[in-house]
């Protein structure tokens, strides 16, 4: 079994700031832009940088521990290339600071400039405040995080903007005795839906001890948010390849709930029904869910713990080999049994079929079967904390590679049996952590299927078949009376 690893290169080796080639830069400008939601929060920084010495080819970026806890997913880019950088970790410095690290496509000369930009999705940053809320009130989060952005070099100027989707800022943290700036420290737009701390002018490097502790500040942002706060506790997919029937069969464990503030009081289905009547449903709410499945697909079904649920509505896009357009998908519009208010669960099962052809290919070259299926079915907003990806493999396939789009958190293989099997399938699993909707890629599985292979289902068949017409013969041929 051979697990091909892409994504961050993990690195115990322990970052000393010493290396002149990581005191190689200033930072001419830093902008960060803070894109506030409900169980996920986006953020964008911007590092226009200048070499100071020649050949100046590794630049650092610098989390605080509080954003290494909450980064699940990160990607750093030179602006306008979309080939993203190899971010390298080298763990907790001795400054109580993270630090990656990039290679520059090429090495800048002394005085030459580069704009880099890093991303990241950060997951259960923002909160509930305050943590109750009746059935008809407002959704009120607060995220907290520190006035400057954290560096190793030098910034000239730095700004820090955060941004609400069509929704009001209703209150802000004003730092004081702030450092490195002669106007007004935070300036809210017009519409109330966005607030600038800064700029913040000739910041020496702020990613030590003696810069946080004399000039770091906390800052919180109090906003609202119009939608529901979700988030998935544990998602378990199994696919099952077949290639007798030419099937592939994915289903879906879910184990969702509403990380909203939780319901102060008792729940009034008549008031629910009312406002559900009225259109002044409570936004932290969760009553329907539309999610997009692959195009292609039949024999969906859908249940709980109770059984089915017939709530719902599947809406089939045909696959490609049907002639349907490339890149459509199958929605799926699904009710729960009952409104999903804060601190509720929801454990469902959801699962189909599709035509083996539509996400399998051959590999002529290498002679072996190439399956290509989607880490996980994707929920608008929500995280996934806790995923599993099991795969089924036909039985007796052997030279089996697996490529996921980035590196699980656990690896396994097993033998799996079930009925009719003799020696058994091979089964592959994959672990994930906090997957979020930057994580929608697809893990493909190579595999080869000897003839002898095809031929054991029917042989074993063939065999139980005439075992049981052989002992109902024997039976009748065998007189065990005692008397004659």
């Amino acid at each position: 079994m051979v697990l091909h690893r892409y994504w961050l290169h993990l690195s115990t080796i322990v970052l000393g700031l010493a290396s002149p080639s990581w005191a190689s830069f200033e930072n001419t400008r830093v902008t960060r832009s803070v894109d506030l939601g409900g169980s996920l929060v986006y953020t964008t920084t911007t590092y226009n940088v200048k070499a100071l010495e020649d050949g100046s080819n590794v630049y650092l970026f610098a989390l605080t521990e509080k954003e290494q806890e909450t980064t699940s997913w990160m990607e750093a880019k030179v602006k306008g290339h979309t080939a993203p950088l190899s971010l390298e970790n080298h763990g907790l410095s001795h400054d109580a600071t993270y630090y990656y690290s990039v290679a520059l496509p090429k090495a800048l000369d002394k005085d030459q400039t580069a704009s880099l930009v890093l991303e990241t999705v950060q997951a259960h940053a923002a909160y509930p405040f305050p943590p109750e809320a009746a059935q008809d009130d407002r959704q009120a989060l607060k995220y907290d995080t520190d006035l400057f952005v954290l560096s190793p070099y030098k910034s000239l100027t730095q700004t820090i903007r955060f941004n609400t989707v069509g929704f009001p800022i209703l209150g802000y943290t004003q730092p004081k005795e702030v450092a490195f700036t002669t106007g007004t420290i935070a300036a809210k737009s017009n519409s109330g839906g966005a607030i600038v701390f800064g700029p913040f002018s000739d910041l020496p490097p702020s990613s030590n001890t003696d810069f946080i502790e004399k000039h770091q500040q906390k800052i919180s942002i109090f906003y609202e948010f119009g939608f529901p706060m979700l988030a998935i506790r544990s998602l378990r997919r199994a696919v099952e390849i077949s290639h007798w029937g030419a099937n592939l069969n994915i289903q879906d464990e879910i184990d969702l709930y509403n990380a909203g503030p939780k319901l102060k009081g008792q729940f009034s289905r008549l008031e629910h029904q009312t406002q559900v009547y009225q259109h002044r449903q409570a936004p932290h709410v969760l009553t329907e869910l539309a999610l997009q499945l692959p195009a292609g697909i039949h024999s969906a079904y859908y249940y709980d713990t109770i059984g089915n649920v017939s709530t719902s509505h599947l809406r089939i896009a045909p696959s490609a080999s049907q002639g349907g357009l490339p890149g459509r998908s199958s929605l799926l519009e699904l009710r729960p049994r009952y409104p999903l208010l804060g601190g509720w669960n929801y454990s469902f099962t959801l699962g189909w079929d599709s035509h083996l052809g539509d996400h399998a290919g051959w590999d002529a070259e290498k002679g072996r079967h190439v399956v290509g299926v989607p880490i996980m079915t994707l929920f608008g907003g929500a995280v996934v904390e806790d995923a599993e990806v099991k795969f089924v493999l036909p039985e007796a396939s052997t030279d089996v590679e697996v490529f996921p789009p980035f590196s699980p958190s656990s690896f396994s293989s097993a033998m799996h049996t079930t009925y009719l099997d003799t020696t058994g399938r091979p089964l592959v699993v994959f672990k994930y952590k906090n997957l979020t909707d930057k994580h929608t890629g697809i893990i493909y599985i190579a595999y080869k299927v000897p003839l002898s292979a095809h031929l054991k289902k029917p042989t074993a068949v063939g065999i139980a078949f005439f075992s049981v017409f052989f002992v109902a013969f024997l039976w009748k041929r065998v007189d065990l009376n005692l008397e004659k």
